[in-house]
């Protein structure tokens, strides 16, 4: 541990706070695209298109993460990104709360007042998310970055839990003057951990660790680059061109059951709002099982012998295929088990994703001859990019996929059967595209957290 710390490099109390400024992140987001579009859609009696298109548009912004990851290449320091990121998005997460309650008297002034609002919640996500996802690439040890991977995206997710149960109480009953209250403290306290947790995080790192940027003549055409150049040297990677086609297809693969699986379990199975809400809280709960499964398989007790890290993101996209060809069978019989095949679903979504998480953190630091340090933060907004438009895009077309389906067939159970099966193959395609990531000798190593032998991403926010 000291001897990490010492070189600059990141042990698990680095870790930690990495996770916690993670989930201040996640608070203020499930906030702003959970709690704000249920009361402009039941509260306001407004349409649900409209909350829609807000969320729609804060991925869209995040176009700009791989501009933002340059900055933070350019600056060689992630902190000022994070912290300017929080505080751009708590300002924007206070601004989305000012405007719900505008809509009420002036819906066109708040409408629009909104859309610049979410505006700075994308930015404020594209900066933090972006460079913390950097500094992990750039300073997690190997050995590390599976089990830190988990460790940050589950604080994530204790983040969204804890927030929605603790704001749920706090804004109930409800009131405009309640919700800008609660608003405003989220964003305080939720700048004030970043900050802390920041404060003497990226320290200078020693001669050995510098040593990775020792090229002179590198570090100097680095910094002479533009982004334009940066973005064109590194979309020029095989390996970063790859792997952003095998994020945008799996992730949109697995945003696009978000907004139809609920509404299936009540259309087909006949679920409660009840019975679909715990439906969803099965897969998470699957999702998470995924997840630690694949750092669990990288311990020294395990020594590898379950595989690579590449192993199980190709092996859970094409699980997460064959669970969504389940789902079609649920669509076409009634007695199939929803409630197994979902969490079933969930363990293959969450182990993918882990995978492609740490997978991601390998090949940030990896260029042209593997020697691509100086340009970890243009790749993670390359990435970062790609998984935002793949979430953008995956509600809008899973839901059209399933009104078009329900247009051409008629049959309720038929039409959600199409789409998912079109999803399983979006899961298949994906699985060959991550096939073709197994080219190099690191990837063929076996994944342990005890040597350098070690080595993605949804839904949101």
């Amino acid at each position: 541990m000291s001897t990490a710390s010492n070189s600059g490099l990141f042990g698990w109390p680095q870790i930690v706070r990495l996770g916690l400024i993670q989930a201040c992140l996640g608070a203020v987001v499930v906030v702003t695209t959970s709690t704000l579009n249920r009361i402009m859609v039941v509260e306001l009696a407004l349409p649900a298109l409209l909350p829609g298109f807000l969320v729609a548009w804060h991925y869209a912004v995040q176009m700009v993460r791989p501009r933002m990851g340059f900055g933070a290449d350019k600056g060689r320091r992630s902190t000022p990104w994070m912290m300017g990121g929080m505080l751009v998005l708590g300002l924007g997460g206070v601004m989305a709360a000012a405007a719900t309650v505008w809509m009420a008297a002036e819906p066109l002034y708040g409408a629009l007042l909104a859309w610049f609002s979410f505006s700075l919640i994308g930015l404020g996500v594209s900066a933090c998310g972006t460079s913390l996802l950097t500094l992990m690439a750039k300073r997690v040890p190997d050995e590390r970055r599976a089990p830190a991977a988990t460790t940050v995206w589950l604080m994530m997710i204790v983040g969204f839990a804890v927030t929605a149960g603790v704001v749920g109480k706090l804004i109930d009953p409800y009131s405009p003057q309640v919700l800008l209250q609660v608003s405003v403290g989220l964003s305080v306290v939720t700048a004030i951990i970043t900050a802390l947790c920041l404060w003497g995080l990226e320290t200078p790192m020693d001669a050995a660790a510098e040593q990775l940027y020792s090229d002179k003549l590198t570090k100097a055409r680095l910094q002479k680059q533009n982004f334009k150049e940066a973005f064109q040297e590194v979309w020029a990677e095989p390996a970063a061109r790859t792997f952003t086609v095998f994020v945008f297809m799996s992730m949109l693969a697995y945003s696009a059951q978000d907004l139809i699986l609920e509404p299936f379990a009540g259309a087909v199975h006949g679920f409660t709002p009840g019975q679909t809400t715990q439906l969803s809280g099965w897969h998470h709960t699957g999702v998470l099982i995924g997840m630690l499964a694949v750092a669990g398989a990288g311990s020294r007790w395990v020594a590898g012998r379950l595989g690579s890290v590449q192993a199980w993101m190709v092996g859970g996209c094409l699980v997460s295929a064959l669970a969504t060809v389940g789902l079609v069978s649920s669509a076409l019989s009634a007695v199939w088990p929803l409630k197994a095949n979902v969490v079933f679903l969930g363990v293959a979504n969450g182990a993918f994703s882990i995978a492609a998480i740490a997978t991601m953190m390998r090949l940030a630091g990896e260029g042209k001859g593997g020697s691509g340090k100086g340009r970890e933060g243009t790749r993670m907004g390359l990435w970062g990019a790609a998984q935002a438009a793949a979430f953008g895009l995956g509600g809008l077309l899973g839901t059209a996929a399933s009104d078009l389906a329900h247009a051409l067939l008629g049959e309720q159970g038929t039409a959600y059967a199409a789409v998912f099966g079109m999803q399983a193959l979006m899961f298949a395609v994906s699985a060959a595209v991550a096939v073709r990531l197994r080219g190099g000798p690191v990837q063929r190593q076996p994944l342990l957290f005890d040597g350098p032998v070690l080595l993605k991403g949804g839904s949101s926010s």
